[in-house]
C-alpha cells in the first residue's frame, strides 16, 4: 500500500493542476485591440490645396526706366479708376517736354516763313518779276517746313507720352495685393512696382498632378476653407495649364467661384474637393485585411457582445498604406485594424482608442 500512495498523490495533484489552468483560461481578460468605424473617404486625386485669386488683377509698372520718388499706396488698400499709385523722377522727361515745345515753336516759324516767300515769288511770277524756278525753290522750302512742323509735333506728343509713363495710375477699381518697389529704388521699363485686383471676381488656384486625367474644364469643385471647413463654396474649372510645370509636374487649375462670401478672402488658403460619383470609397487600412485561402478578410467588432467575427471582403488595388474595400463591408461597420493574425472567431475583445485614417 505504501507504493501507491505518492503515486495517487501524484495523480490528485495533476488533476487539481489542470483544473486550476482551466479555471484561469475561462476568466482569461478580453484581448485589447486597435478599431476603427468605416466611412467613405475621398480618393486620393480628388482633393488639393490651394488659395484664393483674383480673376482679374494687373500687374502695374512704369514703360520708362526711373527713381521712385513716391508710392501712395499700400497692401489692402482700396484704390479707383486712375488714382495716382506711384510717381517715378520726372525731372529728365520734362526737359524733354520743353525742348519738344520749342522745336515745334520753331518749326511752325520756318513754315510760317515758308509760306510767305512761296506766296510773294508766286505775286512776283504773275507780274513777270521773278523766274519760275525761284518759285520752285519756295515750294520746296515750305514742303520741308511742313515736313519739319509734322516732326516737330511728334516729337513732343512723344515727350509728353514719356512723361506720362512716370506716373502709375490704376486702371480699373480694386485693392492693392502687394508691391514690387519702394521709394528711392531705380526701376527698369516693365518691372512691377503695384498689383491691384478686382476683389469681386475670385478663382481658386490649386496644382493638380498631370496624372489627374478626371480632372477637365467644366468639372465642379467644392471649396472650404482651410481655417474653417464649415465654410464652403462651389466652383467650375474655367481654365487648365496645357503643360506641366517641369519640376513639380504639376498643372495650375483655376476653380472660379460662385458667388463666394466676404469670409473667403484674396489669398486664404483653400482645400478644392472634386465632385462626381465614386469619388469616395471604405478604405480601410493594410494592417486591417487578414489573407485567409487566398482571398481578403477583415475581423467585425461586434460591440453589444464585444466579440469578433471573420468577414470576407473584396478589395481593389492600394492606396498608399490602405485599401478600397468594394463589397463585404457597410458604412458604420467597426473593424480591427492591428493584430489580425492573432484573433480568433468568437474572441472577447476590449477596444482600445479608436484609428483613423
Amino acid at each position: 500500500m505504501r507504493i501507491f500512495v505518492p503515486l495517487a498523490v501524484a495523480v490528485i495533484a495533476a488533476v487539481a493542476l489542470a483544473g486550476c489552468k482551466k479555471e484561469e483560461e475561462a476568466v482569461a481578460p478580453p484581448r485589447p485591440v486597435l478599431s476603427m468605424v468605416v466611412t467613405p473617404t475621398a480618393l486620393p486625386g480628388t482633393r488639393f490645396a490651394g488659395t484664393v485669386q483674383a480673376k482679374v488683377q494687373a500687374a502695374l509698372g512704369s514703360r520708362v526706366a526711373g527713381r521712385l520718388v513716391s508710392r501712395s499706396v499700400h497692401v489692402g488698400d482700396l484704390v479707383r479708376k486712375g488714382d495716382v499709385l506711384a510717381v517715378l523722377d520726372a525731372t529728365a522727361f520734362e526737359l524733354a517736354v520743353r525742348s519738344a515745345r520749342a522745336e515745334l515753336s520753331s518749326a511752325e516759324a520756318t513754315l510760317a516763313s515758308a509760306i510767305a516767300v512761296e506766296e510773294r515769288q508766286k505775286t512776283l511770277l504773275q507780274s513777270n518779276a521773278a523766274a519760275k524756278a525761284a518759285v520752285e525753290s519756295a515750294e520746296q522750302s515750305r514742303a520741308a517746313a511742313d515736313a519739319g512742323l509734322i516732326r516737330a509735333r511728334t516729337a513732343l506728343v512723344k515727350a509728353e507720352e514719356q512723361l506720362s509713363y512716370t506716373q502709375i495710375l490704376a486702371e480699373f477699381d480694386g485693392v492693392v495685393v502687394a508691391t514690387g518697389a519702394e521709394v528711392g529704388q531705380t526701376v527698369s521699363p516693365g518691372e512691377t512696382i503695384v498689383t491691384v485686383a478686382q476683389p469681386d471676381a475670385r478663382d481658386a488656384v490649386v496644382d493638380i498632378p498631370e496624372t489627374a486625367e478626371a480632372i477637365a474644364v467644366g468639372s465642379r469643385f467644392t471649396v472650404s476653407l482651410q481655417i474653417n471647413p464649415a465654410v464652403t463654396v462651389r466652383g467650375v474649372v474655367r481654365e487648365i495649364a496645357p503643360s506641366a510645370d517641369a519640376a513639380t509636374r504639376t498643372r495650375r487649375v483655376k476653380i472660379a467661384l460662385d458667388n463666394p462670401p466676404d469670409t473667403v478672402r484674396l489669398g486664404t488658403t483653400i482645400t478644392a474637393e472634386l465632385e462626381g460619383p465614386d469619388l469616395t470609397a471604405l478604405m480601410v487600412p493594410e494592417t486591417a485585411v487578414l489573407v485567409k485561402d487566398g482571398k481578403p478578410h477583415v475581423w467585425l467588432v461586434d460591440e453589444t457582445k464585444s466579440e469578433v467575427r471573420l468577414a470576407a471582403v473584396e478589395t481593389g488595388a492600394a492606396i498608399g498604406r490602405y485599401l478600397p474595400v468594394t463589397s463585404g463591408l457597410k458604412e458604420g461597420e467597426r473593424i480591427v485594424t492591428a493584430g489580425v493574425h492573432s484573433l480568433e472567431e468568437g474572441q472577447k475583445i476590449k477596444m482600445e482608442d479608436e484609428a483613423s485614417l
